[in-house]
């Protein structure tokens, strides 16, 4: 069956005549309107894929005013004309038809016409989606990385490899210090992807409780341990379809790494105490850590690494995209201006020289949180003044290494602190937990994270 027409046509002999061409020639026809109104219902109920219209119809409205309908609606249609006056001739081509059949219609012409009109619709059709889909692939690209500032050779290689490896599914591992921007090129991907319709669900690793990492991560049958009052869909179930950034894998358990590779290889998932279920779904993961030291230390396995690290993405530090400080200072700077109600037009040259000689060993991050205390603290419409940390601690300056801790080194050195200072009596009153104004299993849990657990036997 080739393409449904509509012929809208006030005289019943030449409709009728020219319903018998078309079917004859194996075209579909819809029932036969006579006026714009009994048009406008047909075409909304079947959806011809082109109108054969007379000008002149029953009724106050023209041929002429359905076809600007039509045209708004991006159906084609043809002209059905006699002898008619210039001016509405003119009129009838200032809609942009297909083509004009002539009456009396003869069968050759009339099919002619058709096959004309219908390839040249079809081309006009494929063109502007061609160019719609483009102008759609643009604007998701300026979405995707508009937040993401920086004009360094740096930054600009990790944009063209987001570019590259978001057209396809391959797991892609985020390495970078932190407040380098993981998550916002974790969400570049997707949004480049042709997963972008669907979910992002992202993870943070380092921040589920451990008793509870399975259950949020695969999800749970209601009933399946003590406190599952209900069932609970996991974060790779909702991410089914779209994609899933996991933030800190390193922080993940080995127990679960087993479990997480299956979901890799297999694309399966099985919640606690349920029934395997398939997912599609993408895998991004981001960590600070060294994987390939914690690996060394047993703490990451091997094969998941491997796996994961399929296309990894290095995040250069802030410290060196040194022109890219003052870019995102600026964009920091408007960003909370605006928010505070504050006008503030720029920063002075002491300042800019002091952001773009610091290092930044928080990065991005700490560039942001700096940028807006100043805002709040500002007075003028000029930021003259930052709270920059000093580069060197206070003390013997031949034990300063130059080096900075990570956030995952001063977390660990403080609760081994906290430790020692409790003789390492975890819980209740006096304990480390109370110390540190955090519930015990949490801190069981992130000492287990953090490669304590030695220590605690030795101490037993």
């Amino acid at each position: 069956m080739k393409n449904k027409l509509l012929i809208v046509e006030d005289q019943f002999i030449e409709a009728n005549n020219l319903k018998i061409i078309l079917k004859k020639a194996g075209y579909a026809v819809c029932p036969i309107a006579r006026s714009v109104p009994e048009a406008v219902q047909i075409v909304d109920q079947e959806k011809p894929d082109m109108v054969l219209l007379d000008i002149f119809l029953d009724g106050p409205q023209t041929g002429i005013d359905l076809a600007h309908i039509l045209r708004e609606r991006g159906i084609a249609f043809v002209f059905l004309s006699a002898n008619s006056n210039k001016q509405t001739l003119n009129a009838a081509k200032a809609t942009n038809p297909y083509g004009f059949l002539v009456k009396p219609f003869r069968e050759r012409d009339v099919l002619v016409m058709l096959d004309v009109a219908l390839y040249r619709h079809d081309e006009s059709q494929s063109k502007a989606k061609g160019t719609a889909s483009k102008q759609q692939l643009k604007q998701r690209g300026e979405d995707a990385f508009r937040l993401i500032k920086g004009e360094s050779d740096g930054l600009k290689n990790v944009l063209e490899q987001v570019a590259i490896v978001a057209k396809s599914d391959v797991s892609v591992l985020v390495l970078g210090e932190s407040g380098t921007g993981k998550e916002l090129i974790a969400k570049a991907i997707h949004q480049l992807s042709n997963r972008h319709l669907k979910p992002l669900v992202v993870v943070n690793c380092a921040a589920l409780p451990a008793n509870l990492i399975e259950s949020e991560l695969f999800g749970h049958e209601k009933g399946s341990f003590t406190g599952a009052s209900e069932k609970r869909i996991g974060k790779f179930e909702q991410a089914d379809g779209g994609t899933v950034f996991l933030d800190e894998i390193g922080e993940l358990p080995p127990d679960l790494q087993v479990k997480f590779l299956r979901v890799l290889q297999e694309k399966e998932i099985e919640p606690i105490a349920g029934k395997k279920k398939s997912v599609n779904l993408r895998v991004i993961a981001a960590t600070n850590r060294n994987l390939i030291d914690e690996m060394a230390s047993g703490r990451f396995r091997m094969d998941l690494y491997y796996r994961l690290n399929v296309f990894p993405i290095i995040l250069p530090p802030l410290r060196e995209r040194k022109e890219d400080i003052v870019l995102l200072a600026e964009h920091f700077l408007k960003l909370f201006a605006s928010k505070e109600h504050k006008v503030i037009s720029g920063f002075s040259d002491q300042v800019i020289k002091a952001l773009v000689n610091y290092s930044w060993p928080g990065n991005i991050r700490e560039l942001e949180n700096i940028i807006e205390r100043s805002v709040l603290l500002s007075t003028g419409r000029i930021i003259t003044s930052v709270s920059i940390p000093s580069e060197k601690p206070q003390g013997n300056a031949e034990n300063y290494t130059g080096r900075i801790k990570t956030m995952t080194e001063n977390e660990r050195d403080h609760i081994l602190s906290a430790l020692e200072m409790c003789n390492w009596k975890i819980y209740g009153e006096g304990g480390a937990a109370e110390m540190l104004d955090m519930n015990g299993n949490t801190l069981h849990s992130r000492m287990k994270k953090l490669g304590i657990e030695k220590r605690i036997s030795e101490k037993k």
